[in-house]
């Protein structure tokens, strides 16, 4: 049976991100890798259902840099679960409250989905849903 292992983010700050994930959506932080010889580290991050995030650094390779939240042809956004709609006002708050920008919600889509759009510290787009 198919199903999405995990998701790879480019960063320019490995900590950063780790934290942002485990404090908001409670993230498991595997062990940190690094290759010294093809300037490249990363880090496993694990949500609780087993889906991971693997967070990418590079010193040989120009990742395009885009605007913060900015729609694009491609992967635009990836969405986080929490269960019920009262998970994801709590959080909304949460993260509005220490400065993280919210672009859309809570509210429920018109293809019935209970959701808030955040962005993550390097301005990826994570739908909060139930």
């Amino acid at each position: 049976m198919a199903r999405i292992e995990h998701i790879a983010l480019w960063t320019t700050d490995i900590g950063r991100c780790k934290a942002f994930y485990a404090s908001y959506f409670g993230a498991t932080a595997g062990a940190h890798y690094m290759n010294a010889a093809k300037g490249f580290e990363s880090c496993f991050l694990e949500l609780a259902d087993g889906a991971r995030i693997e967070l990418m650094k590079t010193t040989t390779l120009d990742p395009v840099a885009i605007a913060a939240g900015a729609q694009r042809m491609g992967l635009t956004h990836f969405a986080v679960s929490l269960g019920s709609a009262q998970l994801v006002d709590a959080l909304t708050t949460r993260l509005r409250d220490d400065g993280h920008q919210v672009l859309d919600g809570p509210r429920r889509t018109g293809d019935g989905y209970y959701e808030s759009v955040v962005l993550d510290p390097d301005g990826n787009r994570v739908e909060i849903t139930a």
